[in-house]
This record gives C-alpha cells, structure tokens and sequence, in this order.
C-alpha cells in the first residue's frame, strides 16, 4: 500500500506538470514552427539529462532496454511532441482537450499489452465515463473541428500511451529519471540535424510568450514532469495511475484561471467533479 500511495503522490505531480503542456505549445508554435520545436525541447531536455547521467554515473542500458528506450523516444519525446505542435496548427487548445480524455484509456490498454496488468470490468467502465467528461466538457465549449488535426491528435494519443506504458515498465528495471533521461539522449544526435534544417530566419522576431512556451515544454513537460510520472505509474499501476490524465485538462483551466485571471464556469466544476469520481471508481477497482 505504501508504494500504490507513492505511486500516486508521483503521478499527480507529472499530472500537474503535464497540464501547461497544450497551452505552453499553443503559445511556442505561434514563434516557431512544430519541427524545430520538437528538435529544439528534445534538445534541451537532452542536454540536461546527459549531464544529469554523467553525474550520477549512471551505466549504459543493456539488451532489449535499448528498444524499448527507442519505442519510448518515438511516442513521448519525438511522436506526441511532433503530432500535437502540427494539430495545434489546426485545432485549439480547447479542441485537444478533447483526445487528451482519451489519453488514460490509450495508456491503460498498452498496460495491458505491455505491462500485463488485468484491471476488472467495472475499472473499465469508469475509465470510459471518465473519458466521456472530458470529451464532452471540451465538445460542449464549440472547440473547431478539422479532419486533419482531429487524426493527428488520435495518432498522438495512441503513440503517448505505448511510450507511457513502455517507460513504466523499464521503470521498473531502470527507475523513473534514468529512463526518461536515456530516451532523451538517444534522441538528441536526430534532433539536433533537425534543428539546423528547421533553424528560424530571425530569432530577434519571436515574441516572449513563444520562448515561455518552448522553456516549459523542454524543462517543465519532457523532463521534470516524466520523471515523476514514470515512477508514479511504476509504483501505482499503469491503468489505475494514469487515470490520473483525466484531471489534466481541468487543472490546465485552472492555471489559466490563477494567472491570465480566466473565469471558470460552473460546467467546469460539475465537469472535474463527475471526473474526480470517475478517477476515485477507477482507483478502487483497478
């Protein structure tokens, strides 16, 4: 028990730095475009988990760790990264929140695929009421569709829960920061050619907000936040901790509430309340 605590202790702070994640993108892709922003976040999530190996002197992995490190470099730092910067181009942020309800389900089904976990029926229908919310607080604030960000944002969510459900496993094998760290390193030799192929014509142009953006999603999202939300998810379970993600959203209105002074409507509150139940169901019966 001590552990399935901890497990979602770490878990709501990944949440919790996750959740500045769509509107700090929003914010980075008006200054630069969705490749070099991929490139550009891996790169300085690279950078400091490099010096965070190296200072730990952490050994290689070994075997079957480096494909499963690839697999978790292509969904979390180079794949949901890249589809969601480009669908941001197309939908809102408000419109995203619409697959990130879906992201708990993803990552569930790959717990079990991957992680061999077998959560019961009624876990099951939790989750999807849970997903429902979500998806149907966004639908109802008339988020924009557009075909080809909508298949973005699903590619997105599918490839997020395989590298979710894949880090928690090594997790187990590695701990939580190695991982992460480890997937970014791998990536960084590949993001940096794409960096100088996407570099900007003038960075003097690039307003405040998009330099914001770009710093959060590198320090913020790619690595503090997976740090902890790896081991959250190894501790906890895979399904019952990442239902976790269905409060994401609304603690993302809730930031843009406290500091751009947002209102919250009432919908909201019925909205986080049915999810927060939703989460507690799916906890117990996971």
């Amino acid at each position: 028990m001590q552990d399935i605590r901890k497990g979602w202790i770490n878990g709501m702070i990944g949440v919790a730095l996750f959740s500045g994640s769509m509107p700090a993108t929003r914010a980075a892709v008006v200054g630069f475009t969705p490749l070099f922003l991929t490139a550009a976040r891996a790169i300085i999530a690279g950078g400091l988990g490099a010096l965070m190996l190296v200072a730990m002197r952490e050994s290689l992995p070994r075997g079957r760790q480096w494909l499963s490190l690839a697999m978790i470099a292509g969904g979390v730092v180079v794949g949901f990264p890249l589809l969601t910067a480009i669908a941001l181009q197309e939908i809102s942020a408000a419109r995203s929140l619409v697959f990130v309800g879906l992201l708990p389900l993803s990552t569930a089904l790959f717990g079990v695929l991957r992680g061999g976990e077998r959560p019961g029926a009624i876990f099951w229908l939790f989750a999807l009421l849970g997903a429902g919310c979500v998806a149907g607080y966004a639908l109802s604030h008339n988020a924009a569709a557009s075909p080809v960000g909508d298949a973005l944002m699903v590619v997105a969510v599918v490839v997020c829960g395989l590298g979710y459900a894949e880090g928690a496993v090594l997790t187990r094998q590695m701990g939580g920061w190695q991982v992460i760290c480890w997937a970014l390193v791998i990536c960084t030799p590949l993001a940096a050619v794409l960096a100088a192929l996407t570099w900007p014509q003038s960075m003097a142009s690039i307003g405040t907000p998009s330099w914001v953006g770009l710093f959060y999603v590198s320090v913020c999202t790619m690595l503090l936040g997976f740090i902890f939300w790896y081991r959250g998810l190894a501790l906890g379970g895979i399904a019952r901790v990442g239902q976790l993600q269905l409060l994401q959203p609304f603690l993302g209105l809730g930031l843009a509430a406290v500091f751009l002074h947002e209102a919250i409507a009432p919908a909201m509150l019925v909205a986080v309340g049915a999810v927060v139940g939703c989460v507690a169901g799916a906890r117990r019966f996971a």
